[in-house]
């Protein structure tokens, strides 16, 4: 793991600001890495594109997928997330605004570790990131890595 970084995969730029300060507010300091589309999280858990030279072994330590993700849906990149060697066991959590029945059983089909819905409130989105932190960096034993 990757110095218990956390990717944040998200495109609204009001949605990463609120997760920052969710984040500081939950007292929650692992380094953050924002990727603003799907291609842009591809390419860091991949190291290409700008992310060419990145040690690709080391993972983050939990990923924040959005799903309505511009190039590259949410969906697809949990697909080539769990389709690679040595990505299958990162720790995923989808953390969306869609309540779509049909995105939460495709991303649990997927593999997806868990599924969160945003709440509109930002001091519940504090509590969500708040836990969400306990549990998956904290609670949870992660999986053991590939190499």
């Amino acid at each position: 793991m990757d110095n218990r970084t956390i990717l944040l995969v998200e495109d609204n730029p009001s949605d990463i600001e609120l997760a920052k300060r969710a984040f500081e507010k939950a007292n929650i300091i692992n380094p953050l890495i924002i990727a603003e589309d799907g291609q842009e999280a591809l390419d860091y858990l991949f190291a290409a594109g700008a992310y060419t030279g990145r040690d690709k072994t080391k993972l983050p330590a939990l990923i924040l997928l959005d799903l309505k993700l511009p190039i590259v849906s949410g969906l697809e990149v949990l697909t080539r997330i769990r389709e690679n060697e040595l990505t299958r066991r990162a720790l995923v959590v989808i953390l969306t605004s869609s309540k779509e029945e049909q995105d939460i059983a495709k991303g649990y089909d997927l593999g997806v570790n868990s599924y969160i819905r945003k709440p509109v409130d930002f001091y519940q989105f504090v509590e969500a990131i708040k836990q969400l932190g306990i549990y998956w960096l904290l609670i949870n034993e992660p999986p053991p890595s590939i190499l």
